[in-house]
């Protein structure tokens, strides 16, 4: 049997204004388990010494939209990802995008979203990632993005919202690393469909990968 994988999963603890980590870090410990040994941490700090020896994936469900990263964070993270790492980010973990080269790692930037409300999702066929996933329905928040033009990706993930679709889950390299997006994840109930939490661990093993 191959060892876990180990993964630092970042986010707020005690500061955060909307998404507390603790719910997610306790769905993330069961879906991911026992294929990874999760970290989690509010230390923002650890972006500046993320070594993909020492942890192969980070997870972002960082709740810092009030908050702009230090220098020293910001260019760990983008070292990190550029040399090899992976990075998994999970709704709110986009708060990141407080840079324009963060906002360029991630792929999109937040532009806001409706009320919270029942949202069908849609997978998009043909990509590995929705191995084992079909589509599903979640209440939450439809987020809403403008894409980095510099940034080639593809959306495999869309939510449907007053008759049209909007971008759900996209993935796309940096380097030699590659990010992922999933859209849904503002509290607890959002890990549960068997579909999303399959996704969730489809997307981590993805960002793995070589």
């Amino acid at each position: 049997m191959n060892d876990p994988i180990r993964a630092l999963l970042l986010g707020d603890f005690t500061a955060a204004p909307w998404h507390p980590l603790e719910p997610a870090r306790a769905e993330l410990q069961v879906i991911l388990d026992p294929a990874f040994d999760l970290t989690a941490t509010e230390n923002y700090d650890a972006l500046s010494r993320l070594d993909q020896t020492e942890y192969p994936i980070c997870i972002s469900y960082t709740d810092c939209w009030e908050r702009t990263l230090k220098p020293e964070q910001t260019a760990g993270l983008l070292r990190y990802v550029a040399g090899g790492g992976g990075l998994l980010v999970l709704h709110n973990g986009i708060s990141l995008q407080s840079s324009h080269e963060l906002g360029q790692l991630v792929g999109a930037r937040f532009t806001g979203h409706p009320p919270y409300q029942p949202l069908r999702y849609h997978p998009l066929a043909g990509h590995p990632l929705l191995e084992g996933v079909d589509g599903f329905s979640l209440d939450e928040e439809p987020y809403m993005f403008e894409f980095d033009s510099f940034s080639k990706r593809e959306v495999f993930l869309e939510y449907e919202f007053e008759g049209k679709r909007y971008p759900a889950g996209w993935e796309h390299a940096y380097g030699l690393g590659k990010v992922v997006y999933l859209q849904p994840g503002h509290h607890a109930p959002s890990f549960k469909p068997a579909s999303y939490r399959r996704l969730v661990l489809n997307g981590a093993r993805w960002v793995c990968s070589r």
